[in-house]
């Protein structure tokens, strides 16, 4: 199956401008009250006359909702109340708020939980109409494959260079995803950056399971993958990855630190020490004003032989059934917001990267090199395998059987691989024992 859930993290969207901190916003008073009650207002005919929308973002980023609302409300005269929520308590106070009957009409949500997943609205309609060009490898569906959410855009993993070593060693590197290069290829271009120009490391890499899994992917294996009995396995070429991988921790190609002790590989990138570093698309804003000693770029993903990253969703947008009038109403909001124009204008003002394709979005960048980023993460995700989307498909099917991979045993055991305390297949192995004993079944 191919739909889409979202990372369980602190960060609710790492795509665009808007990945800057961890999501921790403080609402105002107002809009404390506003969510105090959920649901549509109608008037004597039936009609809702307003809705209730939450997101949990942090302030100032939630520029382009506010923007879509009120143009929403100026073309049909429906009212939306906007209501920002703080993050660490988004979770809990949508329980509360399905346990109590009081749901909004629409929100912005983290993941699917199964104490409020019966009550969304099918979105089919939206995701399938070929107008909209949605991705279906990113929408979340059930079983059944009614559509239980739409991203509200999507995040990808990718490589940031230094671009001023790689000048300096004279080394090329590709700029277009149509001739991308190999990770055979790109270290053996890192490594000669490296010796060349004395930098410390030739790459540095998020100590991460999602960077993990889209350099597995794009080496042709599954990672941990569940057969349809939902026993978890690896395959040979995930096992011939994740060895490599491994082998790179020397401290000279990577550094040991930041699998084993976690040390910040951006910092290191930042500090311009390091050639190259496998992060993603959230880092391109701040990146973009922080980064002043050296000139970056966004490279294509190495492709070896797959085309592929690890895909997920910014967001996920959901409808509430709260009645027949508001679910509706609800469904016409969401439908008008999914429309090319409007959802363009969304991307293009909270700095999105759109799960339609086509869009083109000018983002608001004075940095040369983060408009090239976005334009380069917004041709790639096209041609991305759909392996790319299938950890957090997986991941929206747990939820909904009441499950959660709660303890990701992948740092932890490859950090002992990277240490010499066990061999790489003996780590996947204990991932392996790990994702079976939480989800498994």
């Amino acid at each position: 199956m191919t739909t889409v859930g979202v990372r369980r993290s602190r960060r609710l969207g790492r795509g665009g401008i808007r990945r800057l901190v961890p999501l921790a916003a403080v609402a105002t008073a107002g809009a404390l009250l506003l969510s105090a009650c959920g649901g549509s207002e109608s008037d004597s005919g039936g009609t809702s006359k307003s809705l209730t929308f939450w997101i949990s973002t942090v302030p100032g980023q939630d520029a382009g909702w506010k923007k879509m609302v009120a143009q929403y409300e100026k073309e049909t005269g429906v009212k939306v109340k906007l209501v920002n929520i703080p993050y660490d308590g988004y979770a809990t106070k949508l329980r509360n708020s399905a346990q109590a009957n009081s749901l909004p009409d629409v929100a912005a949500v983290p993941a699917l939980d199964p104490i409020w997943s019966n009550k969304l609205i099918d979105l089919s309609d939206i995701a399938n109409n070929k107008t909209n060009k949605i991705n279906a490898n990113f929408v979340a569906k059930d079983s059944s494959g009614k559509v239980l959410s739409i991203p509200s855009d999507v995040t990808a993993s990718g490589m940031f260079i230094n671009k001023s070593l790689f000048e300096k060693a004279g080394v090329d590197y590709p700029t277009s995803p149509d001739k991308t290069w190999t990770w055979t290829e790109f270290i053996k271009a890192a490594n000669e950056v490296r010796e060349k120009t004395d930098a410390k490391y030739s790459l540095t890499f998020d100590q991460s399971p999602s960077r993990l899994r889209a350099m597995v992917y794009e080496m042709g294996g599954k990672y941990v993958h569940a057969d349809d009995s939902g026993k978890f396995s690896v395959d040979a070429a995930t096992k011939k990855a994740v060895k490599t991988f491994v082998g790179w921790n020397d401290d000279k190609t990577m550094p040991k630190s930041v699998w084993t002790s976690g040390a910040d590989p951006s910092a290191m990138f930042q500090s311009g020490d390091v050639v190259a570093y496998w992060s993603g698309v959230w880092q391109v804003a701040a990146y973009s004003e922080s980064i002043t000693k050296f000139e970056w770029a966004s490279v294509p993903t190495p492709a070896q032989p797959v085309q592929a990253s690890d895909v997920n969703s910014g967001g996920m947008t959901v409808g509430f059934n709260n009645n027949a009038d508001a679910a509706a109403a609800a469904k016409k909001f969401l439908s008008w917001l999914y429309e090319p124009d409007h959802y363009k204008t969304l991307c293009e003002t909270s700095g999105f990267l759109p799960v339609e394709s086509g869009l083109n979005p000018e983002y608001p960048f004075e940095s040369e090199a983060a408009q090239a980023a976005f334009k380069l993460y917004n041709e790639s995700i096209p041609l991305y395998d759909p392996i790319s989307g299938y950890f957090n498909s997986a991941q929206t099917n747990w939820v909904l059987k009441g499950k959660s991979l709660a303890d990701d045993p992948t740092k932890a055991e490859l950090g002992k691989a990277i240490n010499g305390e066990q061999s790489s297949d003996k780590a996947l192995q204990n991932i392996v024992d790990g994702y079976n004993q939480q989800v498994g079944g």
